[in-house]
């Protein structure tokens, strides 16, 4: 018999509220609006939930979401999901047996009500709430009425009859933290009379839903901080983590997580030349893992430039049309990193550019397994130095930056998060970026531009003495801008988007 759906929900009202709040600094435009002085505690079937929520198995095509996403949505742990699926229908430790061990017989005494008695804590949108520009549909609202008391009634919108009704827009809950719990309901299966306690708060702005998820998880030290960043990525951008440790947590322990990525990969450009120890002495130039960490927190990884320009890091704040952070796994994040440096070294091995000819001409016996172009990684070339390393960072960086909405950056995803050291789950993220049409071919415009300028250093051979002391203003922490200037200078003079993007960071920079 099929489960008639409840059009009203009787819910009891929770005040939490002290007169030290009212200091609090309230900021609509920082998405942090003064909240309402209630919550609500009710219960709700899980199919409910997750049908009133969006909560579904997410599959992807080509790499493209198929539903609209956004920054306060989290990705899904499949693993995560599932151990919890099993705990529900076994408990514990009935879950974690093999499947050889459930059929013995010899364990049935094991099996135990898998309960979840802690609430799902969720946001109910109000009418006119708007996210990516859009507003939730008026007949998608759950309205709240105040009974007196401490109750109100929750009603649900009309047209909803089951656990396959779709919104109009925007689906009237968001889930704030819980949301693998509900994933671990299997879709297309009868969760029978399985209620979950919820405990909902109305129209609280998604800087405070970062700050509940920030709260719930992390101080207590339930997840790993950093991992809490890509579990809401939201996170990235909050000022008040910014003068806390938070994002000094992110941002360090990514870029370290990154550049361990690019050593280790067999498929990225820097495989095994990055100097992980810091050593002197050794056979090959490599740029130090100190300095790769550095040229990442300097780039990529970091929020915005400054306090009154408009570029930010790809990894560390929002971005496109409407500026939200990009939802990029671990694994997603090294292989951008390694796609982009594949696009750069096959682009030098075609060079036949002046420097890259002089550059092999002079070439040195090198030792690498597998040895490259020394335009790309020889002694010589500012590309294997400090100082290039960042280079090409900052203006990957940039010119994606201010492309992010027509290069549709924030609508790749793939189908699991995984660590960055995580070989297969970088390969697929690859394999995935490969069909990103409109990447593709900027890396290739952009790769094209770049290797146009003169990588050789200042201890290159055959350089005049002009060119050799114009190649000094690399060096110390000076050189880094003016690379950077240079190079964007260079593709300034670039056709079509390169040229165009180039100008505007330029532009934003005051350069």
């Amino acid at each position: 018999m099929k489960r008639s759906q409840p059009k009203e929900i009787t819910a009891l009202k929770v005040k939490q509220w002290l007169k030290e709040w009212e200091k609090v600094n309230f900021d609509e435009d920082a998405h942090r609006r003064r909240p309402d002085l209630h919550f609500y505690l009710f219960t709700l079937a899980a199919s409910d939930l997750k049908a009133l929520s969006g909560i579904q198995r997410r599959t992807t095509e080509g790499g493209l979401l198929r539903s609209k996403d956004l920054g306060i949505q989290r990705r899904h742990d499949k693993d995560r999901s599932e151990e919890i699926h099993q705990f529900i229908r076994y408990g514990y430790p009935w879950s974690e047996l093999s499947e050889a061990k459930r059929k013995s017989g010899q364990f049935d005494d094991l099996r135990k009500p898998g309960w979840l008695p802690t609430a799902i804590v969720i946001n109910i949108l109000k009418p006119g709430d708007e996210r990516r520009g859009e507003k939730i549909s008026e007949r998608d609202i759950i309205t709240i009425k105040d009974s007196g008391g401490q109750t109100a009634i929750l009603k649900l919108p009309d047209q909803f009859s089951s656990s396959t009704w779709k919104p109009g827009t925007w689906h009237p809950i968001e889930v704030i933290d819980g949301q693998h719990r509900l994933w671990a309901f299997e879709e297309g299966k009868s969760e029978g009379d399985f209620e979950l306690p919820v405990v909902a708060f109305h129209g609280l702005d998604i800087s405070w839903q970062a700050y509940l998820f920030w709260t719930i998880n992390i101080k207590p030290k339930r997840i790993n901080a950093s991992l809490a960043f890509d579990l809401y990525p939201l996170l990235r951008t909050e000022d008040w983590l910014e003068k806390f440790e938070g994002h000094s947590i992110y941002r360090e322990t990514r870029a370290q997580e990154l550049t361990e990525a690019l050593w280790a990969h067999p498929e990225s450009p820097w495989h095994q030349r990055i100097n992980m120890l810091g050593e002197s002495g050794l056979k090959q130039t490599m740029v130090s893992q100190a300095a790769w960490i550095r040229a990442l927190t300097a780039t990529i990884v970091k929020a915005y430039e400054g306090k009154r320009v408009s570029i930010g890091g790809l990894f560390g704040a929002p971005v496109g049309s409407h500026k939200e952070v990009l939802p990029w796994s671990r694994a997603q994040q090294a292989a951008f990193l390694i796609f982009a440096g594949q696009k750069i070294r096959d682009a030098i091995i075609k060079c036949k550019e002046p420097w890259a000819k002089s550059l092999r001409q002079t070439k040195e016996q090198m030792t690498f397994e597998n040895e490259q172009d020394p335009a790309f990684a020889g002694p010589n070339t500012l590309l294997n130095t400090d100082q290039g390393i960042r280079g090409i960072l900052h203006i990957t960086n940039d010119l994606c930056y201010v492309r992010a909405k027509e290069l549709d950056l924030e609508n790749w995803v793939t189908e699991n998060d995984a660590g960055a050291a995580d070989e297969e789950m970088v390969n697929k993220a690859l394999k995935s970026l490969r069909k990103q049409e409109k990447l593709n071919k900027f890396l290739d415009r952009l790769a094209d531009g770049l290797i146009k300028f003169d990588w050789r250093s200042s201890s290159a051979e055959g350089l005049s003495e002009n060119l050799r002391t114009s190649k000094l203003v690399f060096r110390g922490s000076g050189g880094y801008k003016e690379l950077r200037r240079q190079l964007l200078k260079l593709l300034e003079k670039e056709r079509g988007d390169i040229g165009t993007a180039a100008q505007e960071v330029n532009e934003a920079l005051g350069y």
